[in-house]
């Protein structure tokens, strides 16, 4: 199995909208923070900052139920899928226990040197795919 990473999220008040739940663009970020920790932990920060780097080409979320403001809020990252160029991200935002929102992200390695897309690296693939 590929290894799963929890992320706790910090609310801030700026999140909440008038209809005083979390607005579906502070998800967005809670999620974008949940793919940058599986980054670091399964990657490395470089795949951030490197030469070869991971960029989104597609994101897809549904919303289940609303996010509120004050509990527990943590978001699952994991891999599911590696293609040659690309790679598929699932996600979860659980507050307070239950699903609020899901979203897959295809990721694609990037080169940025040369400014075109590559295969996903050996090393990207093993760290991926490892058993926990």
């Amino acid at each position: 199995m590929a290894p799963t990473i929890d992320t706790p999220i910090q609310q801030r008040f700026t999140d909440i909208d008038p209809f005083l739940h979390v607005n579906n663009v502070a998800q967005q970020m809670y999620f974008d923070a949940g793919k940058t920790d599986y980054y670091n932990k399964v990657l490395g920060a470089d795949v951030l900052t490197g030469a070869r780097r991971i960029v989104t080409v597609s994101t897809s979320t549904s919303y289940m139920a609303q996010v509120r403001m004050g509990g527990e809020v943590h978001v699952t990252t994991v891999c599911e899928r590696i293609g040659n160029k690309s790679m598929t991200l699932f996600q979860r935002l659980l507050a307070d226990g239950r699903v609020c929102s899901e979203s897959r992200s295809v990721m694609a390695a990037f080169d940025f040197g040369a400014q075109r897309g590559i295969p996903v690296p050996d090393e990207w693939r093993r760290a991926m795919t490892e058993i926990e």
